[in-house]
């Protein structure tokens, strides 16, 4: 297993591309885990007069109230981030337990593959909005709202690759050598559905970031005055004609982190998945 894993690794590191998304995502990590030391300023501090163009002692220039954008983007990098990786945790657990039941339990299978259908029908960003409309706005819970979201499309694709796994030989030797159910589903089954789901939440993290930013910008996520990139952009959308770094800059963030996050999650799949290894 660890020779497989260092071949794949290995072939991922091949792909410049990847390679590209890899440091890109550090890059922003980097940025959210030392934000204290590395941002000039503190993101809600009034530190200069306000609009200023970007240029030395503010590289980014200032907001509408005089807080160093530099700062704000660093810091936003935080949140972004954690509500990303924290609801597709949720939507990734949550759909993989369910979808592992639906296509191991065939007796439940029609009911639960119909409410997910249900929860399908309602467009993604939609449901997160009906839970933070419910719940109230927040980062705590833009990740529920979030997360929620993801469940149906997880228990969908774990549903799949559990009914495949069901059939295997290995399976139906752990069934009649007496091993309990609970046993087979989280030992033999969740572990070939994995690597699976793990390619899967990769690719999801970039959608997860991008609808947290999106509630943001509807006023539904993040308050003010935490620096959260999605509330930037709503922002500074007022001052468009005049200073259009004010969106500009939380705009691009978001841009290249759900461009890198897309791209090592294509080259993921491209590594783990059989079929397509020959390719690389």
């Amino acid at each position: 297993m660890t020779g497989q894993w260092k071949d794949q690794l290995r072939l991922l590191l091949r792909d410049r591309v990847a390679v590209g998304g890899l440091i890109v995502i550090m890059l922003f990590v980097g940025a959210a885990l030392f934000a204290p030391w590395v941002a000039p300023y503190d993101p809600t501090e009034l530190v200069a007069k306000t609009l200023l163009p970007p240029g030395p002692g503010h590289w980014l220039g200032t907001d509408e109230v005089g807080r160093d954008i530099l700062s704000r983007v660093i810091y936003g990098a935080r949140i972004s981030l954690t509500v990303g990786l924290v609801s597709t945790a949720i939507g990734l657990t949550g759909g993989m337990v369910i979808g592992m039941i639906a296509g191991y339990y065939r007796g439940l299978d029609n009911l639960i593959m119909r409410v997910m259908d249900i929860m399908l029908a309602i467009p993604g960003i939609l449901l997160a909005v009906a839970v933070v409309a419910v719940l109230g706005p927040g980062m705590y819970n833009v990740m529920i709202g979030v997360g929620v979201g993801a469940i149906p499309e997880f228990a969908r694709l774990t549903r799949s690759v559990t009914l495949g796994i069901r059939e295997q030989d290995f399976v139906q030797a752990a069934e009649s050598m007496g091993a309990s159910d609970l046993r087979i589903l989280f030992t033999h089954i969740m572990r070939n559905v994995f690597p699976t789901i793990i390619v899967y939440g990769s690719q999801y993290l970039a959608g997860a970031i991008l609808s947290a930013s999106t509630l943001s910008f509807l006023g539904l996520g993040v308050q003010p005055p935490a620096a959260e990139w999605g509330a930037m952009v709503n922002q500074g959308r007022y001052f468009l004609r005049q200073s259009v770094y004010l969106s500009l800059f939380p705009s691009l963030a978001i841009f290249l982190i759900v461009m890198a996050f897309n791209l090592v999650g294509d080259a993921l799949r491209d590594v783990l998945d059989p079929r397509l290894r020959g390719s690389l």
